[in-house]
């Protein structure tokens, strides 16, 4: 799907347009999203609950209780569902200002959801493993071990 954005500081206020050939689920959530862009800001939700990613040419909108771990990738950003991947094009650091308390950094390329953990367990040269319930896998670096522990409350 081809997405256009325009900028005009002369709006009295903002509106959105979708040519489309057909009515998919990603759309109609698009739509529910934009339509109630006033709600979510109010409830808190809003840019703070969902991440817009790519699979293909679709853009998905991924809640982020979906979302297992986000990794860089031979230079791609990728996030990880139960059973899909899918790309994003902001730089992690970007995402993960915008995450909330239930993820936290373990590598330098790597994020993780701490509600999809399945165990963690000691690793080699001071480091921990960690693996997801959906059966992803990584290590936590010793530079990133305390502030996963302080996340944990350990």
């Amino acid at each position: 799907m081809k997405v256009n954005l325009f900028v005009s500081k002369d709006l009295e206020e903002p509106y959105a347009e979708i040519h489309t050939d057909a009515l998919t689920d990603n759309i109609q959530k698009a739509m529910v999203l934009l339509e109630n862009e006033d709600e979510y800001e109010e409830e808190g939700i809003g840019d703070n609950s969902i991440l817009a990613v790519k699979k293909g040419q679709d853009i998905v909108l991924l809640d982020f209780e979906d979302i297992f771990m986000i990794r860089v990738e031979e230079k791609q950003t990728k996030v990880y569902t139960e059973d899909k991947d899918y790309l994003v094009k902001k730089p992690l650091y970007q995402i993960e200002e915008n995450l909330d308390s239930d993820f936290v950094r373990v590598s330098k390329a790597t994020i993780v959801n701490l509600r999809k953990i399945k165990r963690v367990a000691p690793s080699l040269r001071g480091m921990m493993f960690i693996e997801l319930k959906n059966g992803l896998k990584d290590n936590i670096s010793r530079k990133y071990l305390s502030g996963f522990k302080e996340a944990l409350d350990l």
